[in-house]
């Protein structure tokens, strides 16, 4: 089975910096991490290949420095990683993303199963897994949350819901995105850090994923970011004195001018 992990960097820290211009993150591949919930989707994907056979490929859209996460999948059980590098592929949106993260899995040869976090920490659109699905005519669960069934042609799968739970049977090729804790991530072995030293890992610029520019980055975009701006964290205490009924009165005068 040919399975492929879809991977994100997040900032690791809460300061998030922001391009002046196109309101845009600022992606450090240095101070990055790799979407926690992607974690579990790396592991969920070991699992199955230690169960099933076949392959894991760890698939990312970023800058070069994305090359350190990616290895990282590899030290904890990935067999190789691809990176879609280009500066045609900067400032995209979802579904510029997911387009671009398509011509990844083709240019590899496609996938039985692709697996996904549930949502990016950043962003929290849940939009990546289905519309990369969309993408590739294939057929998606989204908040996977257990695995109750796995083999060569279909998967039974636990799907959360709003108001509890589904159990859905989805032919392959598949794609699924997956809730936190469905599995418990590994720790990197001394021998994975060794072979993802000089684990098989790729690279594609926009021409070598055959990609149609005017569908990625910023110009492929339908949704543009018209502002963006860091909250500002700061609290300020305002005593309320005399009797109850003053007090009520200084509370409902804050709160109109508040309104």
């Amino acid at each position: 089975m040919k399975i492929v992990v879809c991977i994100k960097q997040v900032p690791s820290t809460n300061e998030v910096r922001l391009d002046p211009e196109t309101h845009a993150i600022i992606r450090d591949g240095r101070q990055s991490v790799i979407n926690p919930f992607d974690n579990y989707a790396v592991e969920l994907a070991v699992q199955l290949k230690e169960k099933l056979g076949g392959t894991v490929t760890a698939l990312s859209m970023g800058i070069p420095a994305t090359e350190r996460l990616l290895r990282d999948t590899e030290s904890r059980g990935a067999d190789a990683a691809c990176l879609l590098s280009d500066r045609a592929f900067a400032g995209a949106d979802t579904l510029a993303t997911s387009y671009a993260l398509s011509l990844g899995v083709k240019a590899m040869g496609g996938a039985d199963l692709i697996l996904c976090g549930k949502m990016a920490v950043d962003g929290d659109t849940a939009q990546i897994g289905p519309e990369l699905a969309e993408n590739l005519g294939i057929h998606h669960v989204t908040d996977v949350s257990e695995i109750l069934e796995a083999n060569e042609e279909y998967f039974v799968v636990r799907k959360a819901t709003e108001t509890g739970s589904r159990v859905l049977k989805v032919q392959l090729p598949a794609l699924l995105t997956v809730q936190k804790d469905i599995v418990m991530p590994r720790l990197p072995t001394i021998s994975g850090i060794r072979f993802s030293l000089n684990a098989p890992f790729t690279v594609f610029n926009a021409a070598e994923a055959k990609a149609d520019t005017s569908r990625t980055g910023f110009a492929g975009s339908p949704t543009q970011v018209v502002k963006t701006f860091t909250p500002d964290g700061k609290r300020e205490a305002q005593p309320i004195t005399g009797s109850a009924s003053e007090q009520a009165a200084q509370i409902l005068k804050i709160f109109k001018e508040e309104a």
